[in-house]
């Protein structure tokens, strides 16, 4: 099912399900706030050149964590899944972080919007994007065999936009020769864990509230 367990804890009371593109800055946050209640599962971030199959993946765990007892709480956007996410988590009374995109919570609501109304033809990396391109973009898109399809997939894009976690030179210059790969303009942007902290730090005082 593309999924497993990173923070494993047989006495957890919550459990975050989320993509593996956000696992790193999750198991970052869990770490530094001591957020030892709590067990991650993630699903694989291939899925999303396969978006049909991400809200069955997510009902799975949901329905593991609900056999446990555990409160659950999901780290997805929406995700190309068109509403159909959204409709499963609102029958499972289960709350997602708010947003189309990962690239939405990580720079924030309100300058991705900026950054979308400024260029509707923007192609956005992350981190964890741009330390698996070839493997997520190029050879998941079949690029490598296939060079041709390379307008299909791109032809409408002017810009590749880096939304950044951590100021790292290194994968800044993986981000531009991945824009000079696709032949498309660069542009940086460093937003951190973004909205990302803020909804886990919600869902976790959430728990701390119910068991007072």
């Amino acid at each position: 099912m593309n999924s497993r367990a990173v923070i494993k804890n047989s006495q957890a009371q919550a459990v975050i399900i989320c993509c593996s593109a956000l696992l790193r800055e999750i198991v970052q946050l869990s770490k530094a706030n001591g957020w030892s209640h709590l067990d991650v599962q993630c699903i694989s971030a291939q899925l999303h050149n396969y978006p049909d199959q991400i809200t069955q993946a997510v009902k799975t765990l949901i329905d593991v964590a609900k056999a446990k007892h555990q409160q659950v709480f999901v780290a997805y956007a929406d995700c190309g899944t068109g509403g159909l996410l959204d409709a499963m988590l609102e029958r499972e009374q289960v709350e997602r972080i708010p947003g189309a995109h990962c690239y939405e919570f990580y720079a924030g609501s309100q300058r991705f919007n900026a950054f979308t109304e400024a260029e509707l033809g923007t192609f956005y990396l992350t981190d964890f994007l741009v330390r698996h391109f070839d493997r997520l973009v190029i050879r998941g898109l079949g690029l490598d065999k296939k060079p041709e399809l390379e307008p299909l997939y791109f032809g409408n894009y002017k810009k590749l936009l880096y939304i950044a976690q951590t100021q790292n030179t290194q994968l800044q210059q993986q981000a531009k020769q991945a824009a000079q790969r696709l032949k498309l303009d660069y542009q940086y942007h460093y937003g951190g864990n973004g909205e990302l902290g803020t909804s886990l730090r919600a869902f976790n005082h959430k728990i701390a509230v119910q068991n007072i």
